[in-house]
């Protein structure tokens, strides 16, 4: 929970890390790490706000991208019409989008957010932020602040993180590279 109370809904600032985590900052906020240095998610799974279940890792084969976000916060609500975008200009080329919703005590919120921006793809439904805080191994990119955007690559490796709010160029800078790699 210590990494939730860092940055809620945070702004601008400078991504980093301790450690040896091998990510390349950016002067966009957004780090990218190389392929031969990923390291893979740990499990992502639980009930999304449609009541469905939903595991992350049965989406290997894709890129995945997840973006932390919560109804109350106004940058996710700002990049939430890009991500509605994006993620239907990219589904044809194997890029699926899962939300994390975040500190939203209960669904109704969450729901009304996800209906009002078009929001199509699922969100694991987190409101004490258990897999934001355990679902991201040590050392890596994991999701500091709210919003923050973690891009999966096809082995369900952790390939890059935004920890700001995005707009439809800086989220396809963060995926196109991603298509690229065969």
């Amino acid at each position: 929970m210590a990494a939730l109370t860092l940055s809620a809904c945070g702004g601008g600032g400078k991504s980093g890390g301790g450690g040896d985590t091998n990510f390349v900052t950016n002067t966009g906020g957004i780090s990218s790490v190389a392929p031969a240095d990923r390291k893979p998610a740990n499990q992502l799974s639980g009930e999304t706000l449609d009541g469905e279940q939903l595991d992350v890792a049965d989406l290997k084969g894709k890129i995945v991208v997840m973006n932390v976000w919560g109804s109350w916060c106004p940058p996710c609500r700002a990049e939430a019409p890009h991500f509605a975008k994006v993620a239907k200009e990219t589904e044809s080329k194997g890029v699926a989008f899962v939300g994390i919703n975040t500190r939203d005590p209960n669904k109704g919120p969450a729901l009304a957010f996800e209906k009002d921006y078009g929001v199509p793809y699922p969100s694991l439904y987190d409101p004490a932020g258990k897999l934001i805080v355990n679902g991201f191994p040590k050392g890596s990119l994991n999701p500091q602040s709210i919003p923050s955007t973690i891009v999966l690559d096809r082995d369900g490796k952790i390939a890059a993180r935004a920890l700001l709010a995005l707009d439809a160029e800086k989220l396809r800078k963060m995926i196109d590279p991603l298509i690229a790699e065969k």
